[in-house]
Formats: structure tokens, sequence, C-alpha cells
């Protein structure tokens, strides 16, 4: 079946700030075909793969502070977007927007990939998808860095979320940048219209109006067995993680990621930034370095 999709145009993507990387393409993920997925590919291609998983309503970009220094340290970057972000395809029927259409395609794409010795670095629905790759695919994960996120198990949602999930379903033209302008006051007028850039207008947007309402937040919501499979092999985990936490995040900030921690075998203390948020990529430098400097212990 074909899935009706956009484009954005590449114009829209010239001269980001502090993105020199080319844009790779791949659009024969099966299942996906006909559908272009956009990802960074960048440093040795035998090198240790960082793994980058963004969330919404961002893409690769959000993890602009942080690629420099993890090729600086050797390893292979690797950061796809999600089909309805990003330099990726967007189909314009919030209906093809599922958790299995998400979760299947990013495992498609590891997939073509090939990739091996994966350190998973995740935060929002990078998290929610990204932390049940194992269950899949467990012998291509050797490491895990987390910010800000949470495993999808049905539990009930906070008020907080609950608000931002209506407010989502209520505003088919989400103000993608007012958005992060709002949760980075530090980013510049150029860095916020990056964040703008993929969705030259509504439609399409079908993407980020439908992943708020995909969080398993009831016992019986397609991702809560998988994700409950996921938290028993990360209670296992004998490889080498992270944590940080944006302690300004109004709804997944230190108390649910302390509790989050419990669950990642291993894991040292987390660093908690006071003034990070939701989106901690956007303080992704100290993030990155403290990360590769406990790994180094």
């Amino acid at each position: 079946m074909t899935i009706e999709a956009l484009r954005t145009d590449d114009s829209a993507f010239a001269g980001l700030p502090d993105w020199p990387y080319e844009p790779r393409y791949v659009d024969d993920l099966p299942g996906y075909e006909g559908l272009r997925m956009h990802y960074v590919d960048e440093g040795p291609a035998d090198a240790p793969v960082m793994l980058c998983l963004h969330g919404e309503p961002t893409w690769a970009y959000l993890y602009r502070r942080m690629i420099p220094i993890f090729l600086e340290a050797g390893y292979r970057v690797v950061a796809p977007d999600f089909f309805g972000f990003g330099r990726s395809d967007k189909p314009v029927d919030d209906a093809a927007y599922t958790w299995a259409f998400h979760r299947n395609s990013l495992l498609a794409f590891i997939d073509a990939m090939d990739l091996h010795d994966v350190t998973l670095v995740v935060q929002d629905w990078g998290g929610l998808l990204g932390l049940t790759v194992p269950v899949d695919q467990p012998q291509r994960i050797v490491g895990l860095l987390i910010m800000n996120t949470g495993f999808g198990v049905g539990a009930t949602p906070s008020e907080g979320f609950a608000q931002w999930r209506d407010f989502v379903a209520n505003t088919p033209d989400l103000g993608v940048g007012r958005l992060m302008a709002r949760s980075c006051p530090h980013l510049s007028v150029e860095e916020i219209a990056a964040y703008d850039a993929p969705f030259p207008g509504p439609v399409y947007k079908a993407g980020v109006r439908t992943f708020p309402a995909l969080v398993p937040t009831d016992p019986d919501m397609d991702g809560v067995d998988v994700s409950r499979q996921a938290v028993h092999w990360w209670e296992q985990f004998a490889g080498h993680s992270f944590m940080a936490i944006g302690m300004k995040d109004p709804v997944l900030g230190g108390e649910v990621m302390h509790r989050v921690h419990r669950h990642i075998n291993g894991c040292p203390p987390p660093l908690e930034i006071a003034d990070g948020g939701h989106f901690l990529q956007e303080w992704g430098d100290q993030v990155a370095r403290a990360a590769l400097e406990a790994w180094a212990e």
C-alpha cells in the first residue's frame, strides 16, 4: 500500500547554524518502500556507533552540540529522523502514525545500516522507542546515554503530560520553533528557525500532532508489552551507561528520571543539570563530555 507523504524542500535546510553534515537517505526500508528516511552518518565506518534518536517535535539537528564531541572521541555518529520529522518524508494522514509504524521503521533502519557496537543516545520519543530496540536486537547494543525520557509501560500519565497531550491534539499547527524557544531560552533566532524548517505548513505536521497520543499511558495500548520486556532487559544490562537529567523539565524531570535510573543496571549516579530543560541536548556539550569521562574511568 502506498502512503501519501510530503517531502520538505531541501532549500528549507540551507545554511543551518552549526550543521555542516551531508544529508543521507534510505528509501527502501522493508515495509516502507518509497518513503525516504533522512539520517546523518559521520565518522569512521568501522568505529563504535553513537545512535542518536530525537523525539517530539525535533529532528537530528537537536544533536548538533553532541555530535562533534563524539566524533572527536573517535566514534561513528548516526542520527536518523523519524518519519514525519526533519528531512524524512512526512505521511499526511494522521492515522498512518502508530507505535508500530515508528518502532518498526527504527528497527528496519538499524538492520539496513547493519549497525554494531551501538550506544543508544536517547531522549523523549527517542527513548520510548530506542529503549525497546534490545528486545529485538540485543546483539547490537553495548551502551546507553539516556536523557529525559521513560519506559512506555502503560503508567497513568502525570497531569503535566495529560495537559501537553491535550494541547497538541487541539493545536493542529503547533509552533515548533516557539516551543523550542520557550524550553531553551538561549537559542538564537537562526537555531529556532532550524526547528521550524521541516514544517512549511500544518499539513506537514501530522507526525508532530500524533506523537503525544501514542505514548503508552494505558496497559492496553500498543507498546506496553515490548516496553515491559525492555525494562527487564535493562535491569540485566552489563554494558556502559550514563544518565543526564534536565531538572527544569516539568514532565520528565528528576522524579521520573530517578525512577527510570533504578531499572538500568550499573548506571552511575545521574548528572543533574539544574538549568537544563526537557530538550537536554541543547545543553549537550557538557552531557557528552561527562558521559565520555565516566566511561573512560
